[in-house]
């Protein structure tokens, strides 16, 4: 954590040698998403190799790369691939370019999953908008010394979700006539699917899906105020009578059939940002 701050300057840096516009907003691309990025006016790409001092993506469905260009009529940087926890990363790396991200100038921060459903009236292809999380299962990217010019030592969480942006993403989703389902994600960091106890007990806790992303990347956005908007793609369902089992490749062609309606969402609150 010593060198972060160095670090976030060197790449931030590099990245405004590559793109000298100012993005207004941030995107992540979750599992089997990539196919969101051909909606964006591309101006710049970056390989994530390229970058000083970024994770290179290694999972399937993460092409791992960043692409600044316009949508919505906004100028955007979207992450085609994110980083995650249980591919071997510190939280401190899988929350970076988050970070950089901010320090890039945007001011809302758009992000996207795919997750198991665990609310018993949601279905394969839902898109659910992320009211609150549940982090205990996940390490929070904050251990260890504060850097306060990131942030304060304990920030408050009671609102890591923007309520002004759930708003938009509602009216915008009633407007376009795209169901949208509402609830609490539980983060875990994988990378195993949660066996039927599991489902049971996360249900149990209050949680509406389970994931193994985004919970992470909103603590850090929180602790450095940054307003953060998040819809998951329900891809398969956890609590369930039939014997099925839960593969990758099913949650990647499950977020790709469901891919539409989040981009024609994104793209329309991209445009009342």
């Amino acid at each position: 954590m010593a060198d972060i701050i160095q670090h976030l300057r060197e790449t931030t840096a590099f990245i405004q040698q590559q793109y000298p516009h100012t993005p207004e907003a941030g995107i992540v691309l979750g599992s089997g998403l990539g196919n969101f990025a051909s909606e964006i006016k591309v101006e710049k790409e970056i390989p994530y190799g390229d970058i000083p001092h970024f994770p290179v993506s290694t999972v399937e469905g993460h092409s791992g790369r960043l692409i600044f260009g316009e949508l919505g009529g906004r100028r955007i940087v979207a992450m085609a691939g994110r980083f995650h926890f249980y591919e071997g990363y510190s939280a401190e790396q899988v929350t970076y370019p988050i970070r950089v991200m901010k320090m890039l100038g945007i001011q809302n921060l758009l992000l996207s999953n795919a997750a198991g459903g665990v609310n018993p009236h949601f279905k394969v292809g839902d898109l659910m908008l992320i009211t609150d999380h549940i982090s205990f299962s996940i390490v929070n990217p904050l251990l260890g010394k504060n850097q306060s010019e990131l942030g304060p030592r304990f920030p408050d969480m009671s609102e890591p979700y923007s309520k002004s942006l759930q708003l938009k993403v509602k009216d915008i989703a009633a407007k376009l006539g795209i169901t949208l389902r509402q609830g609490v994600y539980y983060g875990v960091t994988g990378p195993t699917f949660e066996t039927r106890a599991e489902y049971k007990m996360i249900h149990a806790l209050g949680g509406d899906a389970v994931g193994m992303s985004t919970v992470q990347e909103v603590i850090v956005a929180a602790h450095m105020s940054l307003p953060v908007t998040a819809i998951s793609i329900i891809t398969d369902l956890g609590i369930r009578e039939e014997e099925n089992v839960i593969t990758h490749e099913e949650v990647l062609e499950a977020a790709a059939a469901a891919e539409p309606k989040l981009s024609a969402i994104f793209k329309e609150l991209l445009a009342a940002l």
